[in-house]
C-alpha cells in the first residue's frame, strides 16, 4: 500500500481526514450506537459486515482509527480491538488450528508469554521459545507444522533489538508468517512492513493513546490478512467501542510529537543512569554500549521512551528507588505523556516463572522507566534524588 503522506507527523494527525473542501465537522464523529438502521431488507443485506451494520462487525469511528493506523505503518489495513492481549490472541487464533506450531521469541510481555506456554496448548498449538538475537536458534526450531514466528522488538523490558531484515527472510524462506509486537517500537520510530514483516500489533493503550486514559490494541497488515482476522474478531467479540476509537484518534493526532520528545528525554536519562555508580547496567537502544545499537540506529529513527536500568544491590534497593521518586509514578503502563516507574518481577513479568525470568535476566534489581514528556533535567533530578536510597538500610525504633 502506497502511502498518502510522506511524513508521520502529517499520517498521524491527518491519515483518515477526508481532504476535500466541505461543511462538516473538523473531528472525527463519535457514532456511539450498536446498530444501523437501514431502508429496506435488501439494503440489511447489502451493509452485512460493513461499518455501518452493527458495531460487532465494525463502526464508522473505528474505520477512521484503522484507516489512520494503516497510514502509518504502511500497509493496506488495520483493526482495533479491546485491549492489546485482545490483538494477540484473537490474530493467533484467526490464523493457526489445533496442530500448528510457533516460534517465538522467549523475551515477550509476560501476558503473551503466558497465552502462548499456558493457554494455546489447551487448542492443540505448540510453541518453542528461542533466544532472541540468535537467528540460528530461530532457524533450527522451525518444523514442518510451523506456521508463525513470533517478535517482539524492542523487547520488554530488556530493550534489546530484533534485526527486522534478517527474522523476515527466514519467514519466507520457511513460509510462515511473521507477526510482531511493536508496541515499544511506535510507528514514528519503526515501520516492520519495510523489512517484510507480514503482521504489526500495538498495545495502543501505550503510545498510540498516549495519556493512560484507554484501553485498546491494534493489528496491521495485508488486506487478506485482516480479513481473516476480522472473521474471528467478529465471532469473538473483541471489538473496539466507539468512543474508545475516538479517544485513540484524538491521541494520535500528536503520537509524532510525543514520541520525538520522549525519543530526546529518554536518551538523556539513559546516559545519565549510564555513568552513575549505583548503577549496575543500563538497557536502551541508542546508546552506544548497547549490543544492539547498531541494528537499532540502521532500522529505527529514535531509540524510543522506554529505559531499563539494574540498580547495585538487592530487590529491596530497587523497591526503595521507585517508591523514592516523585516525578516517575510508580505505575503499571507506559507511553503516556507523564513518566512512570515499574518493577518488571512484580508486574509485567510477574506472571512469568522465575526460570524463564532468569532466562532473559529479568532480575530483581532491574527497574523499567517509561519516560514522559517533562523536563529531561527535572527527571534526571528526580532519579539522583532517589538513588541516594539504594544501599541505604532502614533502621527499626530510633531514637532521637
Amino acid at each position: 500500500m502506497k502511502r498518502r503522506f510522506e511524513h508521520p507527523e502529517t499520517q498521524a494527525t491527518r491519515g483518515a481526514s477526508d481532504l476535500k473542501r466541505k461543511n462538516g465537522p473538523l473531528a472525527t464523529p463519535i457514532y456511539q450506537t450498536s446498530t444501523f438502521e437501514v431502508t429496506d431488507n435488501e439494503e440489511q443485506l447489502r451493509v452485512t459486515g460493513s461499518d455501518s451494520y452493527y458495531t460487532r462487525y465494525g463502526n464508522p469511528t473505528n474505520t477512521a482509527a484503522e484507516t489512520t493506523m494503516a497510514e502509518l505503518e504502511g500497509v493496506d489495513a488495520a483493526l482495533t480491538f479491546a485491549s492489546g492481549m485482545g490483538a494477540i490472541t484473537t490474530t493467533i487464533m484467526a490464523l493457526l488450528k489445533a496442530g500448528d506450531h510457533i516460534v517465538a521469541q522467549r523475551e515477550v510481555y509476560g501476558g503473551t508469554h503466558k497465552f502462548l506456554s499456558q493457554w494455546l496448548p489447551k487448542l492443540g498449538i505448540e510453541t518453542t521459545f528461542v533466544d532472541t538475537t540468535d537467528y540460528e536458534q530461530h532457524a533450527r526450531a522451525i518444523r514442518p507444522n510451523t506456521k508463525l514466528l513470533y517478535l517482539e522488538s524492542p523487547t520488554n523490558p530488556t530493550l534489546r533489538v530484533v534485526d527486522l531484515k534478517t527474522t523476515s527472510a527466514l519467514a519466507r524462506q520457511h513460509g510462515l508468517l511473521s507477526m510482531i509486537d511493536s508496541t515499544f517500537g511506535t510507528p514514528i520510530n519503526q515501520h516492520p512492513a519495510e523489512f517484510g514483516i507480514d503482521l504489526i500489533m500495538h498495545s495502543g493503550t501505550k503510545y498510540l493513546s498516549g495519556h493512560s486514559d484507554l484501553i485498546c490494541g491494534v493489528v496491521a497488515g495485508s488486506a487478506e490478512l485482516i480479513a481473516k482476522i476480522l472473521a474471528t474478531r467478529t465471532t469473538i467479540g473483541n471489538c473496539m467501542d466507539p468512543h474508545a476509537a475516538w479517544m485513540l484518534l484524538r491521541g494520535m493526532k500528536t503520537l509524532a510529537v510525543r514520541v520525538q520528545q520522549q525519543n530526546q528525554n529518554a536518551l538523556q536519562v539513559a546516559e545519565f543512569l549510564a555513568r552513575h555508580a549505583k548503577v549496575r547496567s543500563v538497557h536502551y537502544p541508542f546508546l552506544k554500549s548497547h549490543p544492539h545499537s547498531a541494528v537499532a540506529r540502521s532500522q529505527m529513527a529514535g531509540g524510543g521512551g522506554m529505559v531499563t536500568f539494574e540498580v547495585e544491590g538487592t530487590g529491596d534497593d530497587a523497591r526503595r528507588l521507585t517508591e523514592s521518586l516523585r516525578l516517575f509514578t510508580l505505575a503499571p503502563s507506559l507511553g503516556g505523556v507523564e513518566s512512570l516507574v515499574s518493577i518488571p518481577v512484580l508486574t509485567s513479568h510477574l506472571m512469568v516463572p522465575e526460570e524463564e525470568r532468569q532466562k532473559i535476566g529479568v532480575t530483581e534489581q532491574m527497574i523499567r522507566l517509561s519516560v514522559g514528556i517533562e523536563s529531561a533535567e527535572d527527571l534526571i533530578g528526580d532519579l539522583e534524588h532517589a538513588l541516594q536510597a539504594v544501599g541505604t538500610r532502614q533502621t527499626v525504633g530510633s531514637s532521637f
